[in-house]
Protein backbone atom coordinates (compact mmCIF):
# COMPACT_ATOMS: atom_id res chain seq x y z
CA UNK A 1 0.00 0.00 0.00
CA UNK A 2 1.01 3.27 -0.76
CA UNK A 3 2.35 6.14 1.86
CA UNK A 4 0.47 8.94 2.39
CA UNK A 5 2.00 11.31 4.78
CA UNK A 6 0.56 14.82 6.40
CA UNK A 7 2.93 17.50 7.67
CA UNK A 8 1.02 19.99 9.58
CA UNK A 9 2.56 23.21 10.39
CA UNK A 10 0.64 25.67 12.73
CA UNK A 11 0.27 29.06 11.07
CA UNK A 12 2.11 31.93 12.82
CA UNK A 13 1.79 29.87 16.07
CA UNK A 14 3.06 31.88 18.76
CA UNK A 15 1.26 35.34 17.13
CA UNK A 16 -1.38 33.29 16.69
CA UNK A 17 -1.98 32.05 20.62
CA UNK A 18 -1.24 36.10 21.62
CA UNK A 19 -4.14 37.12 19.66
CA UNK A 20 -6.19 34.17 20.92
CA UNK A 21 -5.72 36.37 24.43
CA UNK A 22 -5.75 40.21 22.76
CA UNK A 23 -8.34 39.64 20.12
CA UNK A 24 -8.39 43.17 19.23
CA UNK A 25 -5.44 42.91 17.71
CA UNK A 26 -6.63 40.95 14.80
CA UNK A 27 -5.52 41.86 11.58
CA UNK A 28 -3.13 44.55 12.75
CA UNK A 29 1.15 43.60 12.12
CA UNK A 30 2.04 41.97 15.39
CA UNK A 31 5.37 41.27 16.43
CA UNK A 32 6.47 38.71 19.07
CA UNK A 33 9.92 39.09 20.86
CA UNK A 34 11.55 40.51 23.92
CA UNK A 35 11.13 40.12 27.76
CA UNK A 36 7.70 40.36 29.72
CA UNK A 37 9.09 44.15 30.88
CA UNK A 38 6.94 44.80 27.59
CA UNK A 39 4.08 42.99 28.35
CA UNK A 40 0.62 44.71 27.80
CA UNK A 41 -0.54 47.27 30.79
CA UNK A 42 -3.77 47.34 31.92
CA UNK A 43 -5.39 51.14 32.23
CA UNK A 44 -7.59 52.41 34.37
CA UNK A 45 -10.64 52.66 31.92
CA UNK A 46 -10.47 48.86 31.36
CA UNK A 47 -8.38 49.13 28.37
CA UNK A 48 -4.56 47.49 27.48
CA UNK A 49 -2.18 49.78 25.95
CA UNK A 50 0.55 48.12 24.04
CA UNK A 51 3.52 48.83 23.06
CA UNK A 52 5.36 49.42 19.56
CA UNK A 53 8.07 48.04 18.30
CA UNK A 54 9.37 51.55 17.29
CA UNK A 55 9.63 51.72 21.54
CA UNK A 56 11.84 48.78 21.51
CA UNK A 57 15.63 49.61 22.46
CA UNK A 58 18.28 46.64 22.55
CA UNK A 59 19.57 43.73 20.37
CA UNK A 60 16.60 41.04 20.63
CA UNK A 61 15.51 39.32 17.53
CA UNK A 62 11.66 38.69 16.28
CA UNK A 63 10.52 35.17 17.45
CA UNK A 64 7.78 35.30 14.98
CA UNK A 65 5.46 37.79 13.25
CA UNK A 66 1.71 37.83 12.09
CA UNK A 67 0.85 37.86 8.29
CA UNK A 68 0.12 41.54 8.46
CA UNK A 69 3.72 42.55 9.97
CA UNK A 70 5.14 39.76 6.90
CA UNK A 71 3.50 42.24 4.41
CA UNK A 72 5.99 44.97 5.72
CA UNK A 73 9.22 42.36 5.65
CA UNK A 74 9.25 41.34 9.62
CA UNK A 75 10.21 37.51 9.87
CA UNK A 76 11.32 35.70 12.19
CA UNK A 77 14.99 35.66 14.11
CA UNK A 78 15.08 39.55 12.24
CA UNK A 79 16.78 41.88 14.69
CA UNK A 80 14.46 43.42 16.82
CA UNK A 81 15.85 47.10 15.79
CA UNK A 82 16.01 46.42 12.06
CA UNK A 83 12.52 45.03 12.04
CA UNK A 84 11.31 48.76 14.28
CA UNK A 85 12.67 50.54 11.12
CA UNK A 86 10.73 48.12 8.75
CA UNK A 87 7.04 48.37 10.97
CA UNK A 88 7.65 51.12 13.26
CA UNK A 89 3.69 51.03 13.89
CA UNK A 90 3.50 47.02 14.55
CA UNK A 91 2.36 46.20 18.38
CA UNK A 92 4.87 44.56 20.63
CA UNK A 93 4.46 41.23 22.20
CA UNK A 94 6.69 39.67 25.07
CA UNK A 95 6.83 35.68 24.56
CA UNK A 96 5.27 33.19 26.44
CA UNK A 97 6.79 30.09 26.35
CA UNK A 98 4.33 28.22 29.08
CA UNK A 99 1.32 29.54 27.05
CA UNK A 100 2.59 28.30 23.67
CA UNK A 101 3.44 24.66 25.01
CA UNK A 102 -0.09 24.06 26.35
CA UNK A 103 -1.51 25.15 22.89
CA UNK A 104 0.87 22.46 21.38
CA UNK A 105 0.19 19.68 23.81
CA UNK A 106 -3.49 20.51 22.98
CA UNK A 107 -3.25 20.35 19.61
CA UNK A 108 -1.06 17.03 18.91
CA UNK A 109 -3.39 15.59 21.42
CA UNK A 110 -5.93 16.42 19.10
CA UNK A 111 -4.58 15.03 16.23
CA UNK A 112 -3.50 11.78 17.66
CA UNK A 113 -6.93 11.35 18.43
CA UNK A 114 -7.53 10.89 14.80
CA UNK A 115 -3.98 9.55 13.12
CA UNK A 116 -1.69 7.83 16.33
CA UNK A 117 1.28 7.49 14.63
CA UNK A 118 2.60 11.26 14.97
CA UNK A 119 6.48 12.31 14.79
CA UNK A 120 6.81 15.40 17.07
CA UNK A 121 9.14 18.08 15.34
CA UNK A 122 8.91 20.87 17.55
CA UNK A 123 6.34 22.96 19.06
CA UNK A 124 3.98 23.78 16.09
CA UNK A 125 4.77 21.02 13.82
CA UNK A 126 3.98 17.43 13.22
CA UNK A 127 4.25 14.84 10.49
CA UNK A 128 1.08 12.40 10.61
CA UNK A 129 1.46 8.83 8.76
CA UNK A 130 -2.07 8.53 7.02
CA UNK A 131 -1.33 5.67 5.47
CA UNK A 132 -3.56 2.98 7.39
CA UNK A 133 -6.55 5.03 7.95
CA UNK A 134 -9.59 3.59 6.05
CA UNK A 135 -10.42 5.19 3.00
CA UNK A 136 -7.54 7.33 3.10
CA UNK A 137 -6.83 6.49 -0.04
CA UNK A 138 -9.91 7.16 -1.59
CA UNK A 139 -9.21 10.41 -2.38
CA UNK A 140 -5.70 11.32 -1.45
CA UNK A 141 -6.31 11.93 2.12
CA UNK A 142 -8.61 15.08 1.67
CA UNK A 143 -10.96 13.90 4.25
CA UNK A 144 -7.86 12.78 6.11
CA UNK A 145 -6.44 16.33 6.25
CA UNK A 146 -9.99 18.10 6.44
CA UNK A 147 -10.48 16.05 9.64
CA UNK A 148 -6.99 17.22 11.03
CA UNK A 149 -7.27 20.70 10.49
CA UNK A 150 -10.89 20.94 12.15
CA UNK A 151 -9.47 18.98 15.29
CA UNK A 152 -6.66 20.98 15.61
CA UNK A 153 -9.37 24.28 15.09
CA UNK A 154 -11.80 22.75 17.96
CA UNK A 155 -9.61 22.05 20.32
CA UNK A 156 -7.45 25.19 20.17
CA UNK A 157 -9.19 27.64 17.76
CA UNK A 158 -6.25 28.20 15.54
CA UNK A 159 -5.80 27.90 12.38
CA UNK A 160 -3.02 25.33 10.91
CA UNK A 161 -1.64 24.27 7.62
CA UNK A 162 -1.59 20.67 6.12
CA UNK A 163 0.27 19.29 3.49
CA UNK A 164 -0.63 15.27 2.30
CA UNK A 165 2.15 13.23 0.11
CA UNK A 166 3.88 10.09 -0.30
CA UNK A 167 6.76 11.25 1.83
CA UNK A 168 7.83 13.90 4.33
CA UNK A 169 10.16 15.76 2.43
CA UNK A 170 7.28 16.89 0.12
CA UNK A 171 4.83 17.16 2.86
CA UNK A 172 7.03 19.39 4.10
CA UNK A 173 7.65 21.77 1.08
CA UNK A 174 2.97 20.99 0.20
CA UNK A 175 2.30 22.56 3.59
CA UNK A 176 3.91 25.85 2.86
CA UNK A 177 2.66 26.44 -0.32
CA UNK A 178 -0.75 27.43 0.36
CA UNK A 179 -0.95 28.82 3.86
CA UNK A 180 -2.48 30.19 6.08
CA UNK A 181 -5.10 27.71 6.60
CA UNK A 182 -4.32 25.31 3.70
CA UNK A 183 -4.32 22.12 2.62
CA UNK A 184 -2.41 21.19 -0.16
CA UNK A 185 -2.34 17.38 -1.72
CA UNK A 186 0.24 16.71 -4.05
CA UNK A 187 1.56 13.58 -5.74
CA UNK A 188 4.68 12.31 -7.85
CA UNK A 189 3.24 13.88 -11.00
CA UNK A 190 2.67 17.23 -9.24
CA UNK A 191 6.54 17.60 -8.79
CA UNK A 192 7.14 19.61 -12.41
CA UNK A 193 4.42 21.97 -12.08
CA UNK A 194 4.44 22.73 -8.08
CA UNK A 195 7.78 22.01 -6.44
CA UNK A 196 10.33 22.26 -9.29
CA UNK A 197 9.65 26.35 -10.03
CA UNK A 198 10.39 26.71 -6.26
CA UNK A 199 13.83 27.91 -4.97
CA UNK A 200 16.06 25.39 -4.20
CA UNK A 201 16.16 26.57 -0.49
CA UNK A 202 12.64 25.77 0.12
CA UNK A 203 14.00 21.63 0.34
CA UNK A 204 14.06 21.13 4.10
CA UNK A 205 18.10 20.19 4.07
CA UNK A 206 19.32 22.97 1.58
CA UNK A 207 20.69 25.14 4.07
CA UNK A 208 22.20 28.86 3.32
CA UNK A 209 25.74 27.67 2.22
CA UNK A 210 24.71 24.72 -0.30
CA UNK A 211 21.65 26.93 -1.50
CA UNK A 212 24.83 29.91 -1.99
CA UNK A 213 26.93 27.19 -3.58
CA UNK A 214 24.35 26.38 -6.04
CA UNK A 215 23.64 29.41 -7.12
CA UNK A 216 27.10 30.30 -7.71
CA UNK A 217 26.99 27.24 -10.20
CA UNK A 218 23.78 28.53 -11.58
CA UNK A 219 21.30 26.51 -10.07
CA UNK A 220 18.76 28.55 -8.29
CA UNK A 221 15.46 26.61 -8.67
CA UNK A 222 14.78 22.69 -7.55
CA UNK A 223 13.80 21.71 -11.34
CA UNK A 224 17.56 23.30 -11.98
CA UNK A 225 18.77 20.97 -9.61
CA UNK A 226 17.03 17.49 -10.84
CA UNK A 227 17.83 18.83 -14.34
CA UNK A 228 21.56 18.97 -13.15
CA UNK A 229 23.25 15.18 -13.89
CA UNK A 230 23.87 13.48 -10.66
CA UNK A 231 27.98 13.45 -11.60
CA UNK A 232 27.74 16.98 -11.15
CA UNK A 233 25.92 17.16 -8.09
CA UNK A 234 28.26 14.26 -7.00
CA UNK A 235 31.54 16.58 -7.93
CA UNK A 236 30.81 19.62 -6.50
CA UNK A 237 28.50 18.56 -2.97
CA UNK A 238 30.56 14.93 -2.41
CA UNK A 239 29.05 11.75 -3.09
CA UNK A 240 26.46 11.29 -0.36
CA UNK A 241 25.20 15.07 0.30
CA UNK A 242 25.37 15.19 -4.41
CA UNK A 243 23.37 11.88 -4.36
CA UNK A 244 20.91 13.33 -1.99
CA UNK A 245 20.50 16.65 -3.85
CA UNK A 246 19.37 14.64 -6.89
CA UNK A 247 16.75 12.32 -5.33
CA UNK A 248 15.86 15.16 -2.82
CA UNK A 249 14.55 17.35 -6.37
CA UNK A 250 13.24 14.44 -7.93
CA UNK A 251 10.68 14.12 -4.51
CA UNK A 252 12.19 10.86 -3.18
CA UNK A 253 12.67 10.18 0.30
CA UNK A 254 12.03 7.04 1.85
CA UNK A 255 12.16 8.56 5.66
CA UNK A 256 9.47 6.37 7.94
CA UNK A 257 7.79 8.97 10.58
CA UNK A 258 9.64 8.24 13.75
CA UNK A 259 6.89 8.39 16.83
CA UNK A 260 9.53 8.36 19.24
CA UNK A 261 13.59 9.80 19.46
CA UNK A 262 16.05 10.62 21.84
CA UNK A 263 17.21 14.25 22.37
CA UNK A 264 21.06 14.26 21.75
CA UNK A 265 21.12 17.40 24.38
CA UNK A 266 18.76 20.15 25.83
CA UNK A 267 20.11 23.53 26.28
CA UNK A 268 18.84 27.15 27.37
CA UNK A 269 20.61 30.39 26.52
CA UNK A 270 19.77 33.97 26.71
CA UNK A 271 20.79 37.12 24.57
CA UNK A 272 21.45 39.79 26.66
CA UNK A 273 20.08 43.40 25.90
CA UNK A 274 23.53 45.14 26.00
CA UNK A 275 26.94 43.70 25.93
CA UNK A 276 28.02 42.30 29.02
CA UNK A 277 31.60 42.68 30.81
CA UNK A 278 33.16 40.07 32.76
CA UNK A 279 34.37 41.95 35.25
CA UNK A 280 32.22 45.20 35.29
CA UNK A 281 29.15 43.39 34.66
CA UNK A 282 30.15 40.36 37.04
CA UNK A 283 27.13 40.01 39.83
CA UNK A 284 24.36 40.17 36.85
CA UNK A 285 26.50 38.18 34.50
CA UNK A 286 26.73 35.70 37.79
CA UNK A 287 23.28 35.73 38.25
CA UNK A 288 21.87 34.73 34.65
CA UNK A 289 24.46 32.29 34.83
CA UNK A 290 23.15 30.12 37.92
CA UNK A 291 19.72 31.26 36.38
CA UNK A 292 20.32 29.30 32.89
CA UNK A 293 21.88 26.21 35.39
CA UNK A 294 19.01 26.08 37.27
CA UNK A 295 16.50 26.15 34.47
CA UNK A 296 18.51 23.42 32.21
CA UNK A 297 18.05 21.48 35.69
CA UNK A 298 14.59 21.79 35.64
CA UNK A 299 14.36 21.01 32.10
CA UNK A 300 16.14 18.05 32.23
CA UNK A 301 14.38 16.37 35.76
CA UNK A 302 10.62 17.60 33.69
CA UNK A 303 12.14 15.39 30.76
CA UNK A 304 13.39 12.40 32.96
CA UNK A 305 17.04 12.78 31.56
CA UNK A 306 20.48 13.23 33.54
CA UNK A 307 23.46 14.27 31.56
CA UNK A 308 27.30 13.46 32.34
CA UNK A 309 28.61 16.39 29.40
CA UNK A 310 27.91 20.07 30.27
CA UNK A 311 28.74 22.38 28.33
CA UNK A 312 28.65 26.04 27.93
CA UNK A 313 28.28 28.37 25.09
CA UNK A 314 29.38 32.52 24.67
CA UNK A 315 29.26 35.01 21.73
CA UNK A 316 31.19 37.57 21.57
CA UNK A 317 30.57 41.20 20.79
CA UNK A 318 32.68 40.37 17.85
CA UNK A 319 30.10 37.61 16.41
CA UNK A 320 33.28 35.01 17.80
CA UNK A 321 31.91 32.10 19.30
CA UNK A 322 33.42 30.10 21.75
CA UNK A 323 32.01 26.54 23.20
CA UNK A 324 33.33 24.13 26.30
CA UNK A 325 32.58 20.83 27.71
CA UNK A 326 33.22 19.08 30.44
CA UNK A 327 32.78 15.17 31.10
CA UNK A 328 31.40 14.62 34.64
CA UNK A 329 31.85 10.81 36.38
CA UNK A 330 28.66 10.42 36.31
CA UNK A 331 25.25 11.80 34.99
CA UNK A 332 23.61 14.44 37.49
CA UNK A 333 20.41 16.61 36.92
CA UNK A 334 21.15 18.98 39.78
CA UNK A 335 21.11 22.09 39.42
CA UNK A 336 24.14 22.67 42.18
CA UNK A 337 26.80 20.52 40.23
CA UNK A 338 25.45 21.79 36.56
CA UNK A 339 26.71 25.08 37.99
CA UNK A 340 29.94 24.00 39.30
CA UNK A 341 30.69 22.01 35.51
CA UNK A 342 29.46 25.20 33.91
CA UNK A 343 31.92 27.38 35.53
CA UNK A 344 34.65 25.22 35.26
CA UNK A 345 33.92 25.35 31.40
CA UNK A 346 33.67 28.97 31.68
CA UNK A 347 37.36 29.43 33.36
CA UNK A 348 38.83 27.71 30.18
CA UNK A 349 37.75 31.07 28.18
CA UNK A 350 39.32 34.31 27.22
CA UNK A 351 37.05 36.78 28.89
CA UNK A 352 38.52 39.63 27.74
CA UNK A 353 35.85 40.74 25.20
CA UNK A 354 32.34 42.06 26.21
CA UNK A 355 29.17 39.00 25.92
CA UNK A 356 26.72 39.40 23.83
CA UNK A 357 25.11 35.43 24.15
CA UNK A 358 25.24 33.06 27.09
CA UNK A 359 24.41 29.41 26.72
CA UNK A 360 24.64 26.10 29.07
CA UNK A 361 24.24 22.97 27.37
CA UNK A 362 23.52 19.47 28.88
CA UNK A 363 24.49 16.24 26.19
CA UNK A 364 25.29 12.38 26.89
CA UNK A 365 21.84 12.20 28.05
CA UNK A 366 20.56 9.22 29.34
CA UNK A 367 17.18 8.59 31.22
CA UNK A 368 16.87 8.47 35.16
CA UNK A 369 14.67 5.03 34.87
CA UNK A 370 17.65 3.78 32.70
CA UNK A 371 19.89 4.65 35.23
CA UNK A 372 17.83 3.19 38.30
CA UNK A 373 17.81 0.65 36.59
CA UNK A 374 21.11 0.05 36.13
CA UNK A 375 22.03 0.60 39.36
CA UNK A 376 19.83 1.66 41.98
CA UNK A 377 21.99 3.08 44.67
CA UNK A 378 24.38 4.83 42.58
CA UNK A 379 22.09 5.86 40.28
CA UNK A 380 19.83 7.82 42.70
CA UNK A 381 22.74 9.08 44.15
CA UNK A 382 23.86 10.79 40.51
CA UNK A 383 20.57 12.67 39.96
CA UNK A 384 18.80 13.15 43.21
CA UNK A 385 18.41 16.76 42.58
CA UNK A 386 18.76 19.00 45.62
CA UNK A 387 18.48 23.20 46.22
CA UNK A 388 19.74 24.79 43.54
CA UNK A 389 22.88 26.85 44.12
CA UNK A 390 22.00 30.30 44.59
CA UNK A 391 23.72 33.04 42.76
CA UNK A 392 26.47 34.16 44.68
CA UNK A 393 27.20 30.80 46.73
CA UNK A 394 31.00 30.76 47.43
CA UNK A 395 31.52 27.46 46.59
CA UNK A 396 30.78 28.17 43.08
CA UNK A 397 32.60 31.36 41.62
CA UNK A 398 31.01 33.54 39.23
CA UNK A 399 32.92 34.88 36.36
CA UNK A 400 36.30 34.91 37.78
CA UNK A 401 39.81 37.04 36.96
CA UNK A 402 41.23 35.47 34.03
CA UNK A 403 44.08 33.40 34.47
CA UNK A 404 47.58 35.05 34.68
CA UNK A 405 48.64 36.26 31.03
CA UNK A 406 45.34 37.67 30.27
CA UNK A 407 44.21 41.06 30.48
CA UNK A 408 40.78 42.62 30.78
CA UNK A 409 40.11 45.72 29.24
CA UNK A 410 38.76 47.86 32.26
Amino acid sequence: MPRLIAHLDMDAFYASVELLRYPELRGLPVVIGGGRDRAPRLQPDGTRRFFSLKDYVGRGVVTTSTYEARKFGVFSAMGMMKSAVLAPDAILLPVDFDEYRKFSRAFKAAVRAIAPVIEDRGIDEIYVDLSELPGVHDDAGRAAGLALKAAVREATGLSCSVGVTPNKLLSKIASELDKPDGLTLLGHADIPARIWPLAARKVNGIGPKAAAKLSSLGIETIGDVAAAEPAFLIEHFGKSFGAWLHAASHGHDERPVVTSSEPESISRETTFERDLHAVRDRAELGAIFTELCVKLAGDLARKGYAARTIGIKLRFDDFRIATRALTLPGHTLDGREIRRAAGQCLKRVDLARRLRLLGVRASALQKISDLVAGNPGAAVAAVVAREPAPAHDPVLPLFDEPPAGRSIDR
